[in-house]
């Protein structure tokens, strides 16, 4: 597995990273022991890195995963808190959930620019208490814009950015897949340390899952690549990808097979509280239930977690 270091942290991390998102109630809902176990199977493979965040509901998984391992495992988490009694819970929650005295990285969750970004201060303020104290090592946001890259890396204050970035970028709020790549390199040369997500457009590339990797992993000022993983096939076949290798035939045909989609049930009755969750536009109401744009829908599943009915989940 190679290795590298994010930005000018000082932490070393994996270029596989495991985003749990895809193991928790928003998506695939594996039992902890289960889900648990999928992490641990990246782990014994060299990833070292693993992202989440408070929204994925996936702490018990992560902890479960990692008692009684020797050696580093990198955590990122992030949140939605703008304020500093917001984070104090949100970092007091994290810390205690995943039973650790200190987190490797806390993000903004989902900052879309300077504005966004300065709305969040407060919170910001309290992650550089928390670092200045060794309880977080680094911070900074994860976002879907180009112009939240080009913000955050004109913040002296923050060390590490997640962008979303693929091959045909799906999911990118404003601009090109062109200006998020130069975004990427222009914050990697202001010395940031920078792991993409959504290199699979959220499950959309599946079928083009070789040239989607073989794209993110060609971008300058890229550490590392956060990708879902729910089966022990996908966990083999991204370690082969990321050492350079050719995955076993048995593993490619499980992983292509795949597809993946928004299902929202037949009882949805029409709220909207998707529709203006969705950060991509992709849900809109049609008559008394909602409905889905798959060509817009990045498969984060976030607009479940507002779901008064519970009826909307990938499948």
């Amino acid at each position: 597995m190679q290795y590298n270091y994010l930005g000018k942290t000082g932490i070393k991390v994996s270029r596989l990273c495991f985003g749990a998102l895809t193991i928790g109630p928003l998506q695939s809902n594996l039992p902890v022991k289960e889900g648990a176990g999928i992490i641990r199977r990246a782990l014994d493979a060299g990833v070292n890195f693993i992202d989440t965040a408070e929204l994925y509901q996936t702490y018990p998984h992560i902890r479960e995963a990692i008692r009684g391992r020797s050696g580093e495992t990198v955590i990122t988490t992030k949140c939605y808190a703008y304020t500093r009694e917001g984070m104090e819970k949100s970092l007091s929650t994290a810390l205690k959930a995943l039973g650790r005295d200190y987190i490797d990285i806390f993000l903004l969750h989902e900052q879309e620019s300077e504005l966004t970004i300065r709305g969040h201060w407060e919170a910001v303020e309290r992650l550089l208490e928390a670092k200045e104290k060794g309880v977080v090592r680094a911070l900074g946001i994860s976002t879907h814009s180009v112009r939240g890259v080009r913000a955050a890396a004109a913040v002296p204050e923050f060390d590490v950015i997640h962008p979303l970035v693929n091959i045909t970028g799906i999911g990118i709020q404003d601009g090109t897949v062109e200006d998020m790549a130069a975004a990427i390199a222009e914050a990697g040369r202001a010395g940031k340390g920078i792991y993409g997500m959504k290199a699979l457009g959220g499950g959309n590339l599946i079928s083009d899952t070789r040239q989607a990797f073989d794209f993110v992993l060609s971008l300058p000022g890229l550490a590392a690549v956060a990708v879902g993983m729910r089966t022990a096939a996908e966990v083999d076949y991204n370690v082969a990808v990321f050492n350079g290798l050719t995955p076993d035939s048995r593993v490619q045909r499980l992983v292509n097979v795949q597809s993946r989609r928004l299902h929202i049930e037949d009882w949805c009755r029409g709220c909207g509280q998707c529709v203006e969750r969705c950060g991509s536009g992709a849900l809109f109401l049609d008559g008394d239930r909602a409905r889905v744009n798959p060509e817009l829908c990045r498969l984060c599943g976030y607009c479940g977690s507002v779901c008064p009915e519970f009826c909307i989940k990938i499948i």
